[in-house]
């Protein structure tokens, strides 16, 4: 375990409490535990299946390799 010193202003020190107190924690060290797991989940999100379907349907499909942007500019026109 981990342990350090922080300095909170005012304004986070009432909400660490307000988290303390609305979900039943012990201490703010646990307040503080809770945020950083909620927090936790918008780090790293899970892919949604549609999006992996959709990534699976983009490999799969049809390309043309160019050798030079002229080439791509001629089949444009």
């Amino acid at each position: 375990m981990v342990q350090m010193q922080v300095n909170l202003g005012e304004h986070e020190d009432r909400v660490l409490t307000i988290v303390k107190g609305k979900y039943g924690l012990k201490n703010k060290a646990e307040a503080v535990n809770f945020v950083i797991g909620r927090f936790e989940e918008y780090l790293e999100p899970e892919i949604r299946p549609e999006y992996l379907k959709k990534l699976e349907k983009i490999r799969k499909g049809k390309y043309t390799n160019f050798s030079s942007v002229d080439e791509l500019r001629k089949l444009a026109n």
